[in-house]
């Protein structure tokens, strides 16, 4: 695969730095007509407004043999779905500087309160992993 980069002197055949996207594989440069794209399931993609798109994300790469790569490594993560339901609590949450019942959440999120629940408390047990792991930033020390 050829690696494009502009043209220093921007000369013909430069392209602008906007038309070029990175190979998720590998990260090379490539311009976006060039790229290949897949649509793979991942629990932790949320569409910023459209719950429909949740799930999946677009994945894009320099050549069919990377694309493959990233099919499969996807194909082998699990999906999970507490991890989801986490991801639409907090996009619907962000509309909001108050508290918000659970019921509203849930009903706003498009799941059940008992899905947004397990999403609330997947979503916790990772912070408290974090702070485990790293501290807690907002401790006093």
């Amino acid at each position: 695969m050829d690696h494009y980069e502009p043209p220093a002197d921007g000369g013909p055949g430069a392209h602008d730095a906007a038309e070029y996207d990175l190979c998720d594989h590998c990260g090379q440069a490539v311009l976006g007509v060039e790229l290949l794209g897949a649509l793979v399931p991942d629990s932790s993609a949320v569409h910023a407004f459209d719950p429909r798109l949740d799930g999946r994300r677009v994945v894009t790469a320099c050549s069919p043999e990377h694309l493959g790569a990233l099919v499969e490594d996807y194909r082998d993560r699990p999906f999970v779905h507490e991890e989801q339901w986490a991801a639409k609590v907090c996009r619907t949450l962000a509309d909001y500087d108050e508290p918000v019942p659970l019921s509203l959440v849930a009903e706003l999120s498009g799941i059940s309160e008992h899905q947004a629940q397990r999403g609330v408390d997947w979503h916790n047990a990772r912070a408290r992993e974090w702070r485990a792991r790293y501290g807690d930033p907002d401790a006093q020390g």
